[in-house]
């Protein structure tokens, strides 16, 4: 491996660890990710900082957690100032590209990549911000269910089995498709000029985030697979948080019939068939670095911004502390074999992808940042500390999650708190707050979030940056004015020459 490889970043959405081969799930299909692992690195304890799409991103580009940055939901700006890990890299030397999905709300759609080779899925502006999330912050989280009654929709209506269809094309996949093109054709556009140096390549798609509606190929793959699905304990709703309670009002998760056999089975299947999908994306990318000959000098690292309840705990979507939300696939492939086939159990964040990738490519991070290189959790020198994750969205108060050893600590600001022991209990059914065997630990694991964070300033944050997105909202709607990016191939930039086919 030369002092600066090239760096290949795939991304999915939505993406549940426990959901895949690779983490030993016994029906799901991802032989690609397997051939990743075995030739690399798997880590088998990593969060995203934030389980969720767009601020989950915009926390692993800058390394920071989310209150640093006002990263508080789906419709936060992420500012031109804060320096991301494209910026660095492109300060290295690096030509740096994204194809694909990243969610960047605001007028800068490059956060420091060189070019983007598509537009991206979701909206840049602040025309997500809801009023409802702006009325629970002003009511602290009390009451949510009222203010929920009048959502023109619930994602929990996307869960159900009549949601699922089968061989029906959609913009998700004509998307996926598109980012997928632009990342090979960039891949064999740079195998055709070594000597222009080294790159980093983003690749991010929409899948298998909903909607669940897989290529008929794909859901053929699980034609008589056992389908496993959740089981609902008779005093569930006694386990809810109040986290919990709110994010079921926010999905409409009650609007629904969510324990359908039937329906379970076949949205779980939908699931497998385009998790599928995404890991033959993975295995294609791997085969155009060997057949180019990048494979030799390329770290390749495969993760998601999040997971997926998929109806676990009669819960949809992300948002919650949940493994099944906030644990994610992290995978790393080093060209020269090193630690080929390790298993890393040490809990890390994708907030320390950052520093690993200025630290592969020689560029000091000199900025403050809150993320660790993995490289050193690799080698087994795994600092004791805590990892973090933030919830804001959709709830009213300030949430934050603490991950420690066998540990995970829910900070719910105002509310009655969850500790749970993910060796002994890893569906996070027992909450162990008032056991007092265990109140040494919760108290070191409240002070640590405490002492880290201060949630009365996120609060007040948080709702000061509603009210001012809100006023910017209506105005760019009565302005017409539009942050869309469009990329540009001109010969100029060379795009044109380099990523077409």
């Amino acid at each position: 491996m030369s002092d600066q490889p090239n760096i290949l970043l795939i991304v999915s959405d939505q993406m549940t660890a426990a959901l895949t081969g690779v983490y030993g799930h016994p029906v799901a299909q991802t032989p690609h990710l397997e051939r990743l692992a075995a030739d690399g690195v798997r880590f088998d304890a990593a969060y995203t900082p934030f389980p969720l799409c767009s601020p989950g991103r915009a926390c692993i580009m800058t390394g920071r957690h989310a209150s640093e940055i006002g990263a508080w939901d789906n419709g936060a700006l992420l500012a031109a100032d804060q320096v991301t890990f494209a910026h660095y890299l492109s300060n290295a030397g690096y030509d740096t590209a994204l194809s694909g999905k990243m969610h960047f709300v605001g007028p800068d759609q490059l956060h420091g990549f060189q070019r983007r080779l598509t537009t991206d899925i979701y909206s840049c502006h602040f025309d997500w911000v809801k009023p409802e999330w702006i009325r629970i912050k002003e009511m602290q989280g009390r009451d949510c269910e009222q203010v929920m009654d009048d959502r023109p929709s619930y994602n929990a209506r996307g869960y159900t089995g009549e949601a699922v269809r089968v061989g029906v094309w959609h913009n998700a996949l004509s998307y996926d498709e598109e980012t997928h093109f632009r990342a090979v054709e960039y891949l064999r556009s740079k195998a055709r000029r070594p000597e222009a140096g080294p790159f980093m390549l983003c690749a991010s798609y929409h899948h298998p985030h909903e909607p669940f509606l897989p290529p008929q190929e794909y859901w053929d793959l699980y034609d008589g697979a056992e389908i496993d699905i959740p089981e609902f304990p008779g005093d569930l709703d006694d386990t809810y948080s109040l986290l919990d309670r709110n994010l079921n009002a926010y999905h409409g998760t009650r609007r629904v019939n969510l324990r359908d056999e039937d329906g379970l089975r076949r949205l779980r299947r939908a699931y497998y068939a385009l998790v599928t999908y995404m890991d033959r994306k993975v295995g294609e990318l791997l085969d155009t670095l060997d057949e180019t000959g990048l494979a030799d000098n390329t770290v390749v690292v495969f993760t998601s911004d999040h997971g997926d309840m998929l109806c676990e705990k009669e819960m949809v979507q992300k948002r919650t502390f949940y493994d099944w939300s906030c644990r994610v696939p992290l995978v790393a492939r080093f060209p020269d074999g090193w630690k080929a086939g390790a298993v890393c159990d040490s809990p890390v964040s994708l907030l320390d992808l950052l520093p690993t990738f200025c630290e592969l490519a020689g560029e000091d991070a000199a900025l403050p940042h809150d993320g660790r290189s993995l490289i050193a959790a690799v080698e087994g020198d795994a600092a004791d500390r805590p990892v973090f994750a933030q919830a804001h969205e959709a709830v009213g108060v300030p949430c934050i999650m603490a991950r420690k050893g066998r540990h995970k600590y829910n900070y719910i600001h105002g509310n009655e708190d969850q500790l749970f022991d993910l060796d002994a209990d890893p569906g996070e059914w027992t909450n162990l707050l008032d056991d007092p065997a265990h109140a040494d630990v919760a108290a070191e694991m409240r002070g640590q979030v405490l002492q880290r964070f201060d949630p009365e300033r996120m609060a007040g944050e948080n709702l000061e940056s509603l009210y001012r997105r809100r006023h910017i909202r209506d105005a760019m709607k009565a302005n017409g004015t539009d942050w869309t990016h469009h990329p540009r191939f001109d010969a100029r930039r060379g795009a044109l020459d380099q990523y077409l086919p």
